[in-house]
């Protein structure tokens, strides 16, 4: 995974990086680059520094510290030496590469009107690796499927940040997308034609348009587009049955998702928050969940420990927020 990224770096953090631990490589989920500071790797499993002299070390003061340079070589390589191209990119804080990975900005904001115009003098970075985990999404699969007809419940999936959000809704086109066996009793439920709005390049992680994750035979992916915009241009254009979209939270989100269900699409929506509480919290989610507009609710949290299978631990709620599944259901999981 490390591997897609290490071309962006200079030469020295390149080289550095390689003198990780295997296991540690194979697990990062971020990299921290801030100049004249610290070097920071975080895994599935903890965080620590890169040592001067390669390795891992607990102490920020053996650490390696990016220089300027190094810095500037990030930017320019992600920015393809256009910094003008990558505008709206610097306007909105990160930039997404080929293969999903997120690279988060940091540095002196230029504001105008009130608003921030872009980012400059840039010195932070956050590389957020993204990852591909099938049936990440299966165990949950069986309580979002309508029982009598096989339709898919309107679903909102919640959790903090870096909890698997985008990995689980993936993997859902995936599953939606492919049809298949809900568990091993035989039941089998029919593939759907899936619609996604990938508005930061997450999901599918596409290049020149064509997805670079298995998101499913029967998927059309709007990529790059705002999600209001495009959640209303994937109505008008590709007919999708199910319609999906990450980490909504606007106004113009709330109402393109009103007229996805007056047009009969089931949607999967992402949320940030700890919970349903939580999430109703927000304006935006709370008109929404006062509207009745969701019928299933995925609550995400990490699964910890060095033994713990990849992708996020899931809890599915009905609709007045009743818990659906339990460990004896999922520990069933799917066949798939």
């Amino acid at each position: 995974m490390i591997g897609s990224v290490l071309p962006f770096f200079s030469a020295p953090v390149r080289q550095i990086l390689l003198t990780l631990p295997t296991r540690i490589q194979a697990e990062l989920q971020e990299i921290r680059i801030r100049e004249s500071r610290p070097l920071e790797v975080i895994w599935s499993t903890g965080h620590g520094f890169v040592a001067e002299k390669g390795g891992l070390s607990p102490n920020p003061e053996q650490a390696y510290r990016a220089t300027h340079k190094d810095c500037a070589t990030l930017l320019e390589l992600l920015t393809q030496h256009s910094m003008y191209t990558f505008e709206e990119e610097l306007k909105r804080g990160f930039i997404t590469v080929a293969g999903g990975h997120r690279i988060g900005l940091s540095g002196r904001t230029v504001v105008e009107q009130g608003k921030v115009k872009y980012i400059k003098d840039i010195s932070g970075f956050n590389i957020r690796l993204a990852r591909e985990w099938k049936k990440a999404a299966a165990g949950a699969l069986p309580f979002l499927l309508e029982p009598r007809d096989g339709s898919v419940y309107r679903t909102l999936v919640i959790s903090p940040p870096q909890q698997g959000k985008t990995t689980f809704i993936r993997d859902l086109a995936r599953l939606l997308s492919s049809g298949g066996k809900v568990n091993e009793s035989g039941r089998s439920y029919r593939s759907f034609k899936v619609g996604i709005v990938d508005e930061r390049s997450e999901i599918a992680a596409c290049v020149k348009g064509v997805p670079t994750f298995d998101v499913g035979p029967r998927t059309d992916v709007l990529d790059g587009c705002p999600k209001a915009e495009g959640m209303m241009m994937m109505i008008r254009s590709m007919s999708p049955e199910v319609l999906i979209a990450d980490e909504i939270g606007r106004a113009e989100d709330a109402a393109a998702i009103h007229e996805a269900l007056h047009a009969g699409i089931s949607i999967v929506a992402t949320a940030h928050g700890r919970d349903i509480e939580d999430a109703k919290r927000r304006p935006i989610l709370r008109e929404l969940l006062e509207a009745e507009v969701f019928d299933r609710f995925v609550v995400l949290h990490r699964r910890t420990g060095a033994a713990a299978p990849p992708g996020p631990n899931t809890s599915v709620f009905d609709q007045i927020g009743k818990r659906m599944d339990d460990r004896l259901a999922l520990r069933g999981g799917m066949t798939l």
